[in-house]
């Protein structure tokens, strides 16, 4: 009995938690605060072509009124990218592939971002069309060897020139008018992470003497020229973006993080109050560098942004945190790896129901497995 009792108070706790209340991204009526985060999984087919099998696992993790964030995705085919297996947005194969994906999760009363994706330099020449020189803002290689491959070294990028720039911006902007075709109801702008945006924004890849280099300012530009792009094509509340101040991934490190986040948050402010939303990375547990971070805080940008916020890393293995995090400061709360083994991670999480356990070895292999075979518990 006293088990029973037990159960029911935490159970009701969970459900009466802000993670479960409604709330607005954009034009977009949510009705809970649990995101599926963006996750590359590699199931596209050999020409970057979303495939049946991504509607299915879409389809799976889709609730009424809940915000998924599709896969990084590429926004051209001569540098973005081209990693085996991930998706592009570029074509009009891709686009009638996406129509699928965002078809099924409509069905189902969702709601669904495709995230914008150029890697710059995270990337290999024999990947890219006519085996390019990968590009980035400044000529430094990463460190170490390529993530798909231990036996290569990343290479010494093309530093790009301003009207490369510029032609990259343009290409953000026909992606995103192309994923709006496709049926999705808004993109974020990949600016996290290592890739091609970060790049520009960290002190540690940014080396360069011209307007994208250099200031706070300088070096925020192209990730604010390309949100201001894309927001004047499609509509801003059509659009958010993601950020990681503290990620360490391939390389990232920047000399005054609170004061480059804290201009871009600001101009965002300023010049986009009516984002659809801003979505950070926790400092707390990075995924990448596995090194607990007890002294940031995400707070300084949370008191400058006045819109939606999205709260991503550490709610896998603390799947506590996300009720307390919503409760303290109203976010929404990305789930990674936990929503790969937890479909109905929603009902699961509202409920106080177990979760399953995610299996690794499979996040970035082709087929079903591992992807859309995990168990529903109802």
């Amino acid at each position: 009995i006293f088990s029973f009792f037990y159960y029911q108070k935490i159970t009701n706790m969970v459900s009466n938690s802000a993670l479960f209340q409604p709330t607005k991204i954009g034009n977009h009526q949510l009705e809970h605060r649990v995101v599926l985060a963006p996750l590359t999984r590699f199931r596209s087919d050999e020409n970057h072509v979303p495939t049946d099998l991504q509607a299915e696992y879409y389809s799976q993790r889709a609730t009424k009124g809940g915000l998924l964030i599709a896969e990084a995705t590429f926004i051209n085919a001569r540098n973005a990218g081209a990693y085996p297996g991930a998706p592009g947005i570029y074509n009009q194969e891709q686009i009638n592939g996406w129509k699928k994906v965002t078809s099924a999760v409509h069905k189902k009363g969702g709601i669904i971002f495709l995230q914008l994706w150029h890697v710059g330099r995270a990337t290999i020449s024999r990947l890219l069309p006519n085996k390019a020189q990968p590009v980035s803002a400044s000529n430094v290689a990463i460190r170490g060897p390529f993530m798909l491959s231990a036996d290569e070294d990343y290479e010494v990028p093309h530093s790009l020139s301003i009207d490369e720039i510029a032609e990259i911006t343009q290409e953000y902007v026909q992606a995103a008018k192309n994923a709006i075709i496709a049926g999705f109801d808004g993109i974020e702008i990949h600016g996290a992470n290592g890739f091609l945006l970060d790049q520009f924004l960290n002190s540690s890849s940014n080396f360069r003497t011209d307007r994208y280099g250099g200031s706070t300012e300088n070096r925020g530009r192209f990730t604010l020229e390309v949100v201001k792009a894309i927001s004047d094509a499609i509509g801003t509340e059509r659009v958010g973006i993601r950020l990681s101040p503290w990620s360490g991934y391939q390389d990232m490190e920047d000399n005054t993080p609170y004061e480059t986040w804290g201009y871009l948050i600001q101009q965002f402010q300023k010049d986009h109050s009516n984002m659809a939303y801003v979505h950070m990375i926790e400092p707390r547990n990075s995924f990448s560098i596995k090194i607990e971070d007890n002294v940031n805080t995400l707070d300084p940008f949370r008191k400058v942004w006045k819109g939606p916020f999205i709260s991503a890393d550490g709610y896998t293995t603390q799947p506590e945190l996300a009720t307390e995090i919503a409760d303290k400061t109203g976010n929404l709360i990305a789930i990674g790896r936990a929503f790969i083994a937890n479909p109905d991670i929603v009902y699961r999480l509202k409920n106080s129901i177990p979760l399953n356990r995610y299996n690794r070895n499979t996040f970035y292999t082709p087929g079903p497995v591992g992807y859309t075979d995990y168990p529903f518990a109802k």
